[in-house]
């Protein structure tokens, strides 16, 4: 497929053409986030709980392998916006091995620092146990996560949405329906318990890189990792860098933001500590279709400001942030109306579906405004922008959030850190219009 039909087809229908596989892929990734948590369950609120502490550590993984991911993607983009195809195959080349190297790194990291990092925020053996039984298996296959991302993120930058979209579910569905048979032993499978959900995890990775090979060879796309153009480049390596490690530091915060989080509401009850961990497991059905919208638009806006196409890349934002306003509000909507119903997928104690309905209700009330500072932020990386893209993210999870749920837990209690959130959001939106109109400015 040739690329200039990123800056040849009508915004509206190509972003809907690049955006539609995404957020489908992306709801089918957040079921897969739901019914895992909600099998991990059904074993003990102690292994909710375990999951819950693991996964600022797992999302830590995440966010560095998609992070760099989102460099690859803007450079390899860009360069195909302004006909480079050899520095494209560049990028992509340079940008697969640092994922290995990334892989490798962080599997020993992340394994050597589990059984300190449990033991910070609870002292209940069985926790600390299931965390670690269910945190070594999921990250030995830290190394064919960032393979998975790097090609995930090669395919959506050259807009080959479906392969994108295909490979995912096949990895969630295989995920969503080993969970049962591995966790309890059903038929000829062993019964793991909460280490069957962590190998569910892992096969449903490697069967994505199986995916997204069989495409690759069969059906090759415009950019190829080569071994010519592995061969020295700063140039590049900086670049892939300079994108990449604020796209990191994006995704890595919220790590950080739930770590300080738990260790706030802890103080108070671990239930306060499931609340919050059911809580972003239940976002995810909002902010990862809006992330699908966004990978969408990245390519596009990253590829029409290569070719200079400006009056497009407004346009191109400005209807990422409308769809993205319209998922935000239907959140908020089913949150403020099924709160309760949605705590009892992960909880039967009663005590704690009714402090969990209340917090989802606080929450939501920055779902819509949250929007601005999530599209600003996508748009910034598409285009090249890190380090705007990462003052918008220090603003939401750190500058903000961090010192206010402080402050108002002193006063109100676990309520005070729900409200903190809508507070930062609406807040952080206003400092997301001065950055988008201050970048494109000097564009």
């Amino acid at each position: 497929m040739n690329s200039t039909f990123m800056k040849e087809k009508p915004v509206g229908p190509l972003l809907a053409s690049m955006a539609l596989p995404m957020v489908f892929s992306m709801l089918v990734n957040s079921l897969y986030n739901i019914v895992d948590s909600f099998f991990v369950a059904q074993i003990s609120e102690q292994a909710m709980t375990a999951l819950s502490l693991v996964y600022p550590v797992q999302n830590m993984i995440n966010a560095v392998a998609i992070g760099f991911g989102i460099g690859i993607n803007a450079r390899v983009s860009y360069h195909l916006g302004a006909g480079d195809k050899k520095m494209a195959d560049t990028a992509a080349t340079h940008g697969f091995f640092l994922s290995v190297i990334h892989g490798i790194l962080m599997t020993v990291i992340s394994i050597a620092v589990m059984p300190v990092f449990l033991q910070m925020y609870t002292q209940d053996e069985t926790v600390i146990r299931m965390g670690l039984e269910y945190s070594t298996i999921v990250f030995l296959f830290s190394t064919v996560i960032t393979i998975s991302l790097f090609f995930e993120k090669l395919f959506q930058a050259v807009g080959r949405m479906k392969v994108s979209m295909l490979a995912l579910l096949v990895g969630c569905i295989s995920n969503i329906i080993l969970d049962p048979f591995l966790i309890w032993g059903i038929g000829f499978f062993p019964k793991l318990g909460i280490r069957g959900a962590a190998l569910a995890t892992g096969i449903g990775q490697v069967l994505t890189i199986a995916v997204y090979m069989v495409f690759y060879i069969l059906k090759p796309i415009p950019v190829r990792v080569t071994p010519k153009a592995l061969k020295t480049s700063k140039e590049t390596d900086l670049s892939l860098y300079a994108i990449g490690v604020p796209a990191i530091l994006n995704l890595a915060l919220p790590s950080f933001l739930i770590s300080f989080l738990n260790s706030v509401l802890a103080a108070y009850s671990d239930s306060y500590v499931v609340i919050l961990g059911i809580y972003y497991k239940l976002q995810t059905f909002l902010y990862l279709p809006a992330n699908g919208i966004i990978q969408g638009m990245r390519p596009l806006i990253g590829y029409n400001f290569g070719a200079r196409e400006m009056k497009r890349v407004k346009k191109i934002f400005r209807l990422t942030l409308e769809s993205s306003c319209v998922i935000m509000l239907f959140g908020t909507v089913i949150c403020l109306l099924a709160s309760g119903q949605l705590m009892g997928l992960f909880t039967t104690t009663p005590e704690t579906i009714a402090a969990g309905s209340r917090a989802l209700k606080i929450i939501s009330a920055g779902f819509l405004v949250s929007a601005v500072s999530v599209t600003t932020s996508g748009a910034m990386e598409g285009l090249g922008k890190g380090t705007q893209s990462l003052v918008i993210s220090l603003f939401r999870y750190v500058v903000v959030i961090m010192p206010t749920a402080y402050l108002l837990s002193r006063f109100m209690g676990p309520d005070g850190v729900w409200n903190a959130f809508w507070i930062t959001e609406a807040f952080t939106a206003i400092v997301s219009v001065m950055v988008y109109h201050k970048t494109l400015k000097k564009a």
